[in-house]
């Protein structure tokens, strides 16, 4: 591998880490809130598992950089991190996280699915290994967006809200990181314009039956180095112990 692809492939590996741990910490801001105790339980378990899969990323970044997961986590900051704005945003109401983690989940299915075939063997492998647990993910949300779709006359409304906000900020999941390009060609990831066709095809007529209307609105934010305030305010709170002491051993 030359150092031209290198560098992008670590840079999407980042990408893709960064998605994860955000999600991760976004869903675990639930722990003791949810609306059900199994609820409770369940949501804590898919945050857990969005966090191994950072690891997992974090630690193909790793073998390239020499760089540990804990410092690329807990010393970066907000401008250095390539995350989509769609995971970064405020917890909102459970309408809008499971909303979220609904387009999130159906993104990632697709996209292991994909990178299973990947020409770069530590990918391919790391994804068959947690695709499993991305379809429990997709399972649960979709079964949620169908409850609060088509229940109550409030559920609805939130939920609609939840899409009309969150579905530009989802189309930023397809958007090519600058020279990306070069990993396609190499079959080491897929091309995401026609990742995108395929995610459309499953989550608008599932969005329909649910009773909610797709937005017109898909102009997606334009880089993944731009960010909103709620990331800087997130890293705060994630990073503020390690940083209190960044000898200290835990």
């Amino acid at each position: 591998m030359n150092q031209t692809i290198q560098q992008v492939l670590i840079q999407k590996l980042l990408a893709m880490a960064d998605d994860e741990l955000i999600l991760a910490h976004r869903n675990s801001e639930w722990i003791g809130h949810g609306p059900i105790l199994e609820e409770d339980i369940a949501l804590a378990n898919i945050a857990q598992d969005e966090l191994g899969h950072a690891n997992i990323w974090y630690g193909l970044v790793e073998s390239f950089t020499g760089v540990e997961p804990d410092e690329m986590v807990f010393f970066r900051d907000t401008a250095d991190f390539l995350n989509v704005q769609l995971v970064e945003l405020s917890r909102g109401d459970w309408a809008f996280t499971m909303l979220r983690q609904y387009l999130f989940d159906a993104y990632e299915l697709l996209l292991l699915d994909k990178l299973q075939h990947s020409s770069y063997r530590p990918l391919a492998e790391a994804c068959a290994k947690i695709r499993n647990e991305e379809i429990y993910h997709l399972r649960h949300t979709s079964n949620w967006i169908k409850r609060l779709g088509l229940g109550t006359e409030e559920s609805n409304q939130r939920t609609q809200a939840a899409l009309d906000e969150l579905w530009p900020y989802a189309q930023q999941l397809f958007v090519l990181l600058p020279g990306e390009s070069v990993l396609v060609e190499e079959k080491i990831v897929p091309d995401l314009a026609a990742l995108h066709e395929d995610w459309l095809e499953r989550v608008r007529p599932f969005l329909t039956a649910a009773n909610l209307t797709i937005p017109t609105n898909q102009t997606p934010p334009t880089s993944r180095n731009e960010h909103t305030p709620h990331l800087t305010n997130l890293l705060s709170d994630m990073q503020k112990v390690a940083r209190l002491n960044r000898e200290a051993v835990w």
